[in-house]
């Protein structure tokens, strides 16, 4: 059943109502955009089938809204949870399949914090109809030889005035009488990059994990893959599957996939999951070169609210006391990317995270069998610099060599400070530990014949120690991991 107006086609309408159980809103929040979703799919099938439709269609987003009269007495080691003061907050839902646990912790912490009750309904923000399809429709393909009135004409489609990052940046401003928001994306915003990724990384967004390892080298991947399908062809318990792009599936226990199909090419950031039914596994992406490629794919993995990601790959090492094979712990960036500029100033510090750091540099200790004053032969903690211009050295480079001396940069690189940046603008933990493989400023230049050994070398070591910091961090309480330097004064509630 639908309702209408004379121009305005609804679907059916669910009354708002309050709860005070997580679990609850967050089953009308699925029912809702269930119905709603559903029914811009039946009206667009309707179209193809008919050419025309009595009026123009629209559905929208379910909502959960909370209001508060009183400052909460929180706990104040928690960075999220609570809002900022009294007042109307609220946010648009996607996808309440795939955030079900997230949205039952975040709301549960509101209930707990607030004593107040949870208001869901629909919303006013509208669905547009792309975002009702999965598995990359394509929408406007299939009208295009069956209707003549566009598309924009009937449904609503994606609209970059309500699908920023203003809410997430903190330049959002809040209109009088309306709602502060309550998490840090829209449910467009969200469903934006829920669209983009599987084009990106040839993965459904579903199969990505809670700790994410970013790589710029294909090397790793390869290792990462091998190592995957050895534990998936031992059995165990540890991971339930394997996921490659093309959404193929390996099934712990089997030697070969059992879904999907791979593609004829790869994507420009394959990506590869190791699961866990509860999203706890590790995810790991190849994103390439460049911080283009780094900004893009943790602008998308960002709304998915991952534990931590982490960046493993290749520098060039600065000082003539590193030697080729050595790793570096990022723990400050000089950011001459560009990327991220308009977004994060170049004058906010990217502080380093104490659990990230500590995870990295005990799995370090445990994979290497060195510590103390030993550990220092092989790693160093220091400044990371990245740039936007892989070929640097080809220019007059006594300035840029001069800013890199003053910041006490040890380790160059294109995309570190990217994923870090990023990590910091979008409240995920974040971190970077980096193999040096050339040393430019002392004659030892990345060449096919002098990277080949050494490449065979360190790479099973360098992804192992990745691994082993991600399991460290899995087991940690996840209200530690998020840490309150990632919070400002005036936050969201949801993570």
């Amino acid at each position: 059943m639908t309702t209408s107006s004379p121009s305005m086609i609804f679907p059916e309408r669910i009354p708002r109502e309050r709860f005070d159980d997580a679990e609850a809103a967050v089953d009308r929040l699925a029912l809702i955009y269930d119905q709603h979703t559903a029914f811009l799919r039946e009206q667009f099938a309707k179209l193809l089938e008919v050419g025309h439709l009595p009026g123009r269609v629209r559905a929208t987003y379910p909502e959960v809204l909370i209001e508060t009269s009183t400052f909460a007495q929180i706990d104040s080691r928690l960075s999220y949870g609570h809002v900022a003061g009294p007042g109307v907050y609220a946010t648009t839902v996607t996808r309440p399949d795939l955030f079900r646990g997230y949205l039952i912790e975040q709301l549960r912490l509101l209930l707990r914090n607030h004593s107040v009750q949870l208001e869901i309904g629909s919303s006013g923000e509208a669905i547009p109809l792309h975002f009702a399809f999965r598995d990359e429709v394509h929408v406007e393909g299939r009208a295009a030889d069956r209707i003549n009135t566009p598309l924009r004409d009937i449904f609503d489609v994606p609209d970059l005035a309500v699908m920023d990052d203003a809410i997430v940046n903190g330049t959002y401003e809040s209109m009088p009488g309306k709602p502060l928001p309550l998490a840090p994306f829209t449910a467009s915003r969200v469903d934006y990059s829920l669209h983009r990724l599987p084009h990106y990384t040839a993965t459904r967004p579903e199969h990505v994990q809670n700790f994410v390892i970013f790589t710029n080298y294909q090397f790793y991947i390869d290792e990462f893959v091998a190592r995957s399908r050895r534990l998936m062809a031992a059995g165990g318990e540890e991971y339930a599957s394997f996921v490659e792009p093309g959404n193929v599936i390996t099934h712990a226990g089997e030697t070969e996939p059992s879904a999907g199909t791979a593609p004829r090419r790869l994507p420009q950031m394959p990506a590869y999951h190791l699961t866990k039914s509860d999203h706890m596994g590790l995810t790991m992406v190849n994103i390439g070169v460049g911080p283009s490629n780094a900004k893009t794919i943790t602008d998308h993995i960002a709304v998915l609210r991952p534990h931590a990601w982490l960046m493993l790959g290749h520098c060039a090492g600065l000082r003539n006391t590193q030697a080729l094979g050595d790793y570096v712990l990022a723990h400050g960036y000089v950011r001459e990317d560009h990327v991220l500029d308009a977004d994060l100033p170049t004058w906010v510090p990217i502080p380093p995270l104490a659990e990230v750091q500590v995870a990295i540099e005990d799995a370090v200790e445990e994979i290497t069998g060195l510590s103390g004053y030993e550990l220092k032969r092989i790693m160093r903690t220091g400044t990371v610099a990245t740039i936007d211009n892989r070929n640097w050295e080809l220019r007059d480079h006594r300035e840029p060599v001069q800013r890199f001396s003053q910041s006490r940069a040890i380790a160059l690189d294109m995309e570190s400070a990217t994923a870090a940046a990023n990590g910091f603008r979008f409240r995920v933990p974040y971190g970077t530990l980096l193999c040096v493989s050339d040393k430019p400023l002392h004659g030892e230049l990345k060449l096919p014949g002098m990277a080949s050994d050494f490449y065979r070398r360190q790479v099973n070591q360098h992804l192992e120690i990745g691994i082993r910091a991600m399991e460290k961090l899995r087991a940690m309480d996840p209200d530690r991991l998020h840490s309150r330097k990632l919070r400002s004064f005036t936050e969201t509630a949801f993570q």
